[in-house]
Parts: C-alpha cells; sequence; structure tokens
C-alpha cells in the first residue's frame, strides 16, 4: 500500500515551513469557523429566527432597489418568501468554507487523492451530525436530517471549489492555461 502521507521536516522539496504556516493559518479560521458555528447553533429559535429575518429583510431591500422599488408594500412577504433559503444558503456556505479549510489543512500533510477526499467528506458530515445533535436541546430547535446532508454537500463543494482551483493552478504551472 502506498504512504498516504507526505513526506515531513528534511524532504526535498524544502516546503516544510509553508506547510506548518498554512496549517496553521487554516486551523485558526477552522476554530473561529466551529466557534461560529457553535454559537449560531446555541440560539434559541426565537434569536435564530430572528437574525434570520433581519438578514432577509436587508436582502428584501436589496431586491427592491435593484428592481426599482417595485416591491414596495409587500417588503415584508418577500423578507419572509427569502427567510428560508437565507438560512439554508448560510448552512451551505458555512460548511462549504469548512471543507474547503480542512482540505487545504489536511492537504498539507496528506497526499491528494480519494483518502484526503473522503475524510474531509466524512469529518465535515460529523461535525454537521454533531451541530445537529446539539441543536436538539436548544429550545425551540430541532435536529435534522435533511440539514445534515446539506451541510455535508456544502462541505463536498467547499473541497471541490480547492479542488477546482488546485488544478486550475497546476495547468498554468504547466503553462497550458
Amino acid at each position: 500500500m502506498e504512504d498516504i502521507f507526505l513526506h515531513r521536516r528534511g524532504s526535498s522539496d524544502g516546503n516544510f515551513p509553508r506547510r506548518i504556516l498554512v496549517t496553521c493559518a487554516a486551523a485558526l479560521l477552522l476554530s473561529m469557523l466551529y466557534y461560529t458555528i457553535f454559537h449560531f447553533s446555541a440560539q434559541d429559535a426565537e434569536q435564530s429566527g430572528s437574525l434570520s429575518l433581519k438578514v432577509s429583510y436587508k436582502g428584501a431591500e436589496i431586491v427592491n432597489c435593484i428592481w426599482g422599488g417595485r416591491w414596495g408594500d409587500s417588503l415584508e412577504e418577500l423578507a419572509l418568501f427569502l427567510e428560508h433559503p437565507v438560512r439554508k444558503m448560510a448552512h451551505f456556505s458555512e460548511y462549504a468554507c469548512m471543507g474547503a479549510l480542512l482540505f487545504l489543512l489536511w492537504s498539507q500533510w496528506i497526499r491528494q487523492g480519494w483518502v484526503l477526499r473522503i475524510l474531509v467528506t466524512v469529518w465535515v458530515l460529523l461535525s454537521a451530525a454533531a451541530d445537529e445533535f446539539h441543536q436538539y436541546f436548544v429550545p425551540g430547535r430541532y435536529a435534522s436530517v435533511a440539514d445534515v446532508l446539506l451541510d455535508t454537500c456544502g462541505g463536498v463543494c467547499g473541497m471541490g471549489f480547492c479542488l477546482c482551483v488546485l488544478a486550475l493552478w497546476k495547468r498554468r504551472k504547466k503553462g497550458r492555461l
């Protein structure tokens, strides 16, 4: 079986200091993201709903401005209509960032391939499940398998974004872009 770990200190590629720097930066950002996710999950239903409604209302105001003020009196209806998609996009976005940061962190030490992709996906899935389990104990909130799946899809898309950027970077270095 091929060794999945990249070479450590003393490697001939000379990238060890860069790997340490990228690892520390990604770990710090990941810690901040986990704190943010935990903070949002700890809000009771009233706080959480109020926050997403505020964001939806701002979005409705932007849509109204772009469309020349056509919504006028029904701006609150538009905000209520946007509230659910805004909540789901927030879930997806948080976990897309998580997938990207995990890929960035672990790709410094694990060879890119299926092992790394599966590791990131499983980690995101377990993080999403833990988040939903936590929400189960918050007043007015509930755990949702659909949210776990949405979060996991977000994480996979974040990792996919990194893979696309990496592929473009490699093509550029070879002069084919």
